[in-house]
């Protein structure tokens, strides 16, 4: 060691004179903080901080500093203990000139400063000269450690394109020496690799942008950073990290077709979907910034359709409609594909589209014959002969050699039956007599075949109708049984009868009513034609015989019966004898046939007389209610009779057929025409018969 050193790491002791006896253990404790002077009240031993170099290997123990009382006189006779941390084991102390020394190596790293304790005694009288004192020897630190990248290595994300001094990452080194004291622990940083596309800043170890870079030139770039202690001087130590920064990407490419004209076929028979082929643009971006769209320009668009297939980013093209070798054989098709997402900082890069031209041809095909119309409607009459022209249907080979076709009705064994087919020029005629009454249509499939390739086949739809020819005569709509009553006035309406034709007509029906050959003579019954209606009206011709009833003709009106019946149906018969009405006492046995007339005209004259407020009524309706009653035979239903008489006083007088005793051809309906408005068309249906029977 030179003088130099030791004259730095010596001891210096002065001596104060101070009042408080309690500075020596205060200062004792904060020798740690300043290392100043330690005082005693009467004699002090003041101290300088004492030093040791961390590290320093040597055979020889190591000087570290001196212990001197000011009572020393060199003679031998103070004797210096030496006491505390480290005393004996790492320090000594020459205890005749109180020279401390290291006798260790001390690492700043595991302790920093070690505290002792220093005592001067009489040797002769073992009584200490000097009072104990604590000092403390400091470990002075070297530059013994490297420094570290605890997180390490390092990768970063950057978006391509960014500008220059954009921040990438920050990495961080770490040293074990003692950064208060020296330069060992103050790290330098500075880049290794990566230059021109980076820099460092040397004191933080931030990485940023130096210039824009492309992510499809370079997507990945290795930086090297180094950290050098000692502020980088001579003999610092150093230690790099790895920081791998990946571009990420950025949608400032447009897509390109790599052609600008592509060929493509397809079949003239290909079905409506198939797939005509693909082609792809190029983009050099990737992920969601590569996602294109295909579209289809033009008139093209109305046959052939485009597609994205996101997994690749081909555009598929689709037939969406047949095509004709014959009408058509090339297709030109524009075809645009544009990004799907836009990144407006690049719009000014140019349109993120691009266009190309699709030449599609169509190939020949041995197709079907083609009918020159898919549906076919005829008709016929009824009943015509065998054999007769219904229609012709016409198809053709639409291919260039025009193959000759066949035709054949191939829908139903009946419909065979009644129709055929020529098989060279498709006319069909019938077979059976038709009947429009059976059935007014008959739909057929008819095929065509090619000779030449018996597999191409096509059906076309025939609609035959069956027109209406008159060859049924009308019928009666049902069988008629009427009654009359023996007393009935000419020219009552005692039946209506209509008919039916199973013919068809455009219009309405007209039949012509009246009486058979056979039954005009001597016939007591006309019919009424009403022309335009297809009904007629049976009515009587003259009376039988003279009324029996030609007293009070004016004075009586003809009884309106009513009946609300709820039981019986066809066994409760009793609620619709109207004779029951007019007769006093009602017997429920039956009478023979030949006591109707006279009980007709005995209740014809005791009707003149009744009325709703008359005795005989009411006693008519307690005799019936008594008969419902106790008649164990009768069926067992209520039944409700209803009894309205019409009364008297009406201008028209009676209408009734009882009681009249003139014949069709003496009765006038002239006085019909005074009756008002209500009575016109009766009025005039009776004029007009009275005139031409006139």
């Amino acid at each position: 060691m030179n003088c130099s050193t030791l004259l730095c790491l010596m001891l210096t002791v002065v001596q104060l004179w101070l009042c408080s006896p309690t500075t020596h253990n205060h200062s004792a404790q904060n020798t740690d903080q300043s290392f100043t002077t330690v005082r005693r009240v009467k004699r002090a031993w003041i101290w300088e901080p004492l030093f040791v170099t961390e590290e320093q290997t040597s055979r020889m123990p190591v000087y570290v500093g001196q212990l001197k009382s000011d009572l020393d006189k060199h003679d031998g006779n103070l004797q210096y203990i030496l006491t505390g941390e480290g005393a004996g084991s790492i320090f000594i102390i020459d205890e005749y000139n109180g020279k401390i020394y290291a006798i260790q190596k001390v690492d700043r790293e595991e302790k920093p400063f070690y505290i002792l304790r220093a005592q001067a005694l009489n040797r002769n009288t073992r009584l200490p000269v000097e009072p104990e004192s604590e000092f403390i020897i400091k470990v002075r630190d070297i530059n013994d450690h490297e420094p570290q990248f605890l997180d390490g290595p390092y990768v970063a994300t950057v978006p391509e394109m960014s500008p220059e001094g954009t921040s990438v990452a920050q990495v961080t080194a770490t040293d074990g020496d003692d950064p208060s004291y020296g330069n060992s622990a103050r790290l330098i940083y500075s880049l290794i690799q990566g230059q021109p596309y980076f820099s460092v800043e040397p004191k933080t170890g931030v990485i940023r942008m130096a210039s824009q870079m492309d992510r499809e030139t370079k997507d990945q770039y290795l930086v090297i950073i180094q950290a050098k202690d000692m502020v980088g001087q001579a003999g610092a130590f150093s230690a790099t990290a790895t920081v791998t920064i990946n571009l990420s990407d950025m949608n400032d490419n447009p897509p390109k077709f790599e052609e600008r004209l592509y060929y493509l076929n397809v079949s003239e028979d290909a079905p409506v979907g198939t797939t005509v082929g693909k082609i792809m643009a190029e983009d050099s971006d990737i992920g969601e910034n590569a996602a294109m769209n295909y579209l289809i320009e033009g008139d093209s668009s109305d046959v052939f359709d485009i597609i994205t297939d996101n997994e690749t980013q081909e555009g598929i093209i689709l037939l969406k409609k047949r095509v004709d070798y014959e009408s058509k054989r090339r297709h030109s098709v524009s075809v645009k594909v544009v990004n799907r997402y836009i990144d407006d900082r690049f719009l000014k890069e140019g349109p993120f589209e691009d266009t190309t031209t699709v030449k599609i041809s169509v190939q020949d095909a041995d197709e079907p014959p083609v009918f020159n119309l898919q549906n076919y409607v005829m008709e016929i009459a009824e009943g015509v002969a065998n054999g007769s022209l219904v229609g012709v249907v016409s198809a053709r080979d639409p291919d260039n050699d025009d193959s000759p076709v066949r035709y054949s009705i191939v829908q139903g064994m009946h419909l065979k039956r009644l129709f055929s087919i020529n098989e060279q020029n498709g006319t069909i005629i019938t077979t059976e007599p038709l009947d429009r009454e059976i059935a007014s249509w008959h739909n057929i499939t008819v095929t065509a075949t090619e000779t030449r390739n018996p597999e191409k086949i096509s059906e076309a739809n025939v609609y035959i109708q069956v027109l209406d020819v008159n060859d049924h005569a009308p019928e009666f709509a049902k069988f008629y049984e009427t009654f009359v009553c023996e007393n009935a006035v000419s020219n009552q309406l005692i039946q209506s009868i209509s008919a039916v034709d199973k013919d068809d007509s455009e219009e309405s029906h007209h039949f012509y009513f009246s009486l058979a050959q056979e039954g005009t003579n001597n016939s007591r019954f006309t019919v009424k034609d009403n022309q335009v209606f297809f009904l007629a009206i049976v009515a009587i011709r003259q009376q039988r015989k003279k009324s029996l009833f030609s007293e009070k003709v004016e004075e009586f009106r003809e009884n309106i019966v009513r009946y609300d019946d709820e039981g019986g149906g066809e066994e409760d018969t009793e609620a619709f004898d109207i004779s029951a009405l007019r007769t006093r006492t009602v017997m429920r046995t039956c009478k023979p046939r030949k006591n109707i007339t006279t009980e007709i005209h005995s209740l014809y004259r005791q009707s003149l007389q009744v009325g709703p407020d008359s005795a005989i009524f009411r006693q008519f309706i307690s005799e019936k209610l008594e008969e419902a009653n106790t008649d164990p035979s009768a069926p067992p239903y209520d039944s409700l009779q209803r009894y309205v008489f019409e009364g008297t006083g009406s201008l028209a007088g009676s209408l009734s057929s009882l009681g009249s005793d003139m014949s069709d051809v003496d009765q006038n309906y002239d006085y019909l025409s005074d009756w008002g408005p209500h009575f016109k068309q009766l009025a005039g249906m009776y004029a007009s018969h009275r005139s031409a029977r006139d």
